[in-house]
């Protein structure tokens, strides 16, 4: 995950759900014409798109069908993901993931917000 330009970046991450992931990267590879390594973290494998210094995603296998909840966007709270998860209840919204550490690459958190669409917190 990039942490790259932080303050400008809303959108930092997106993940997709995928039913074959041998499949899918070899689609988005051809398709995007970047490269799109299989990684693994905490027993989980998932395709990793290409980045550099931009924001990026991955793919990640799901239980044969596609998601009916979609990708995941990952909105940057730039330090501040205590305060937003606490606005979530308050604004209308509900949190499915309470905030919790993703590697090296900070914290997350998984909400869904006013109007229904689930969203990851990140920072």
């Amino acid at each position: 995950m990039s942490e790259t330009n932080p303050l400008k970046n809303l959108i930092v991450w997106a993940d997709l759900p995928v039913a074959d992931l041998d499949r899918a990267v070899t689609f988005y590879r051809a398709v995007l014409a970047i490269q799109v390594t299989r990684e693994s973290f905490g027993g989980e494998s998932f395709g990793l798109f290409e980045h550099g210094d931009g924001n990026g995603g991955c793919l990640v296998p799901n239980s044969g069908e596609p998601s009916a909840q979609g990708m995941l966007v990952y909105f940057n709270v730039d330090g501040r993901i205590r305060d937003a998860v606490a606005q979530v209840p308050l604004t209308g919204g509900k949190v499915l993931q309470a905030v919790h550490p993703i590697g090296p690459h900070g914290f997350k958190a998984v909400i869904l917000d006013s109007e229904g669409n689930r969203l990851a917190l990140h920072s």
